[in-house]
């Protein structure tokens, strides 16, 4: 039988406080779209608070939150609407506007995801292979792969 969760109030709103950023910049990534990201978050927390899922720990929780992130943009990218929307500009403050994020932007989603998951979210490479179900030489090929054609994009916007 299985045990149902009823979560709280309180807790659902820490959660949503808590994790809304990385969310919102692992949506963003894959989906470029301010609308379907948003959309794509409370989805996300809508799986969340219905879910009878327990958690072991805090880190177990954002693994979960970020694995259904990921699914959820792939099923964003099943639709036919992602086909017409195009990019938003003006998403991110200012201060996270630079080069690099710029870069990042313009790998392919399998680089952007285990950048953003090793770089932004801190995760090690085991953690990562855990929430992506790859193997973690996998996601050592990836980061490296992402980070050879980072080199390669900086290269060009800056050659003189």
């Amino acid at each position: 039988m299985k045990k149902v969760i009823i979560r709280e109030k309180e807790d659902i709103e820490n959660t949503i406080e808590q994790y809304m950023n990385t969310i919102f910049k692992i949506a963003y990534s894959y989906t470029k779209h301010k609308e379907a990201t948003e959309d794509i978050m409370q989805n996300v927390f809508v799986n969340y608070m219905t879910s009878n899922y327990a958690f072991n720990d805090n880190e177990h929780k954002k693994a979960w939150l970020i694995r259904v992130t990921i699914n959820e943009c792939k099923k964003h990218f099943r639709g036919i609407k992602y086909r017409v929307e195009k990019p938003d500009e003006e998403v991110f403050d200012q201060t996270e506007k630079h080069d690099m994020y710029y870069a990042i932007m313009e790998l392919p989603p399998k680089y952007k995801i285990v950048i953003h998951l090793y770089y932004y979210e801190e995760l090690s490479v085991k953690e990562i292979s855990e929430i992506l179900k790859k193997k973690e030489n996998t996601i050592m090929s990836l980061l490296h792969r992402a980070r050879q054609r980072l080199r390669k994009i900086m290269e060009v916007d800056y050659e003189y």
